[in-house]
């Protein structure tokens, strides 16, 4: 069996010169590769108790509902401002050319709940503090982050000092 990286489609170059874009959807177009995933980021937490899921818009959806499943856990929705139907809470924060929104439903999470949040990658850890803080926001205690992927020179394994982040894979650069 080929090991996870091996999965991982690598693009220099993209979307500037100097850059390697790590494509993830070359691990969930192959069932080998997507299986992999989800049972590597997995095994990386199963010693941590959690009472829930959160996973933010849209590849957060597609590793974090298989964990939240084979734990029999709720899964927890983080989406783009505007998308959610009922009462919401949100949180601002900036990019790198310009500022996003993100929110989720205001009764989504119970106070003191333990949350492990799922993601498909953690670069500068922007989207991920910001996840953190809606999260806190309502109460809950985010007791742990678990990625595919952790673009390491980026550095937002700094940003979350204090919070416990695993990754499947680690890449050194940007």
């Amino acid at each position: 069996m080929k090991k996870l990286e091996e999965y991982v489609r690598s693009i220099p170059d993209f979307p500037e010169p100097g850059i390697i874009f790590r494509d993830v959807t070359s691990v969930l177009q192959d069932a080998d590769g997507l299986h992999l995933a989800i049972d590597s980021m997995q095994d990386l937490v199963k010693d941590l108790d959690y009472d829930v899921v959160v996973g933010p818009e849209s590849r957060g959806f597609i590793f974090g509902t298989p964990i939240a499943y084979n734990n029999h856990k709720p899964f927890v929705l983080i989406r783009k401002k505007g998308k959610l139907p009922c009462e919401t809470v949100e949180k601002s924060y900036d990019l790198e050319y310009g500022q996003a929104t993100i929110e989720m439903h205001k009764d989504s999470i119970q106070k003191g709940q333990k949350v492990l949040i799922v993601d498909d990658l953690i670069a500068t850890g922007g989207t991920t503090e910001a996840m953190i803080q809606l999260i806190e926001s309502l109460g809950g205690v985010v007791v742990g982050v678990v990625v595919l992927m952790e673009l390491a020179g980026l550095k937002g394994r700094e940003r979350l000092a204090g919070y416990r982040l695993d990754s499947a894979i680690c890449y050194p650069g940007k």
